[in-house]
């Protein structure tokens, strides 16, 4: 019952990941309250360097602090896009990370192909050395 209950009180409602670089990834989650309100957990996931887990970092986010951290957020966004950053091209890494994600993809269809292909080969090997076998009709049987 105890374990039940923990297991509703942290069930996100709502998740989006985003992926940032090889080892970084971040998590928005939509939680709901025992008196059914809502806050949100912003989650960063690191993957350790020795490939042992994950370090993470969590910032939890009421609903009357939604506008405030929102308006601030972008204020120093806008501040490093315009002010100290201006010619960098921020579209780099969403073209890096699309390119990534394709070519993930398609090396996972790929392997799926062959995978398909090597089942079919094994299964059409099997065929021809069951019919190498058979000598004569005497031998089939029916």
């Amino acid at each position: 019952m105890d374990n039940e209950r923990n297991q509703r009180r942290f069930e996100s409602v709502h998740s989006i990941k985003v992926r940032a670089g090889k080892r970084r990834t971040y998590f928005f989650d939509v939680r709901r309250t025992k008196g059914n309100d809502y806050y949100l957990t912003l989650t960063e996931s690191t993957k350790k360097f020795n490939g042992d887990g994950y370090e993470r970092h969590k910032i939890f986010l009421y609903k009357e602090d939604f506008n405030r951290f929102l308006a601030g957020l972008e204020e120093v966004i806008d501040h490093v896009k315009t002010e100290l950053m201006p010619e960098y091209d921020y579209d780099e890494y969403t073209r890096r990370h699309e390119e990534y994600e394709a070519n993930r993809l398609n090396e996972q269809k790929a392997a799926e192909t062959a995978e398909a292909d090597d089942t079919t080969e094994a299964t059409e090997t099997t065929n021809v050395d069951e019919e190498s076998e058979i000598k004569t009709e005497d031998d089939m049987s029916w």
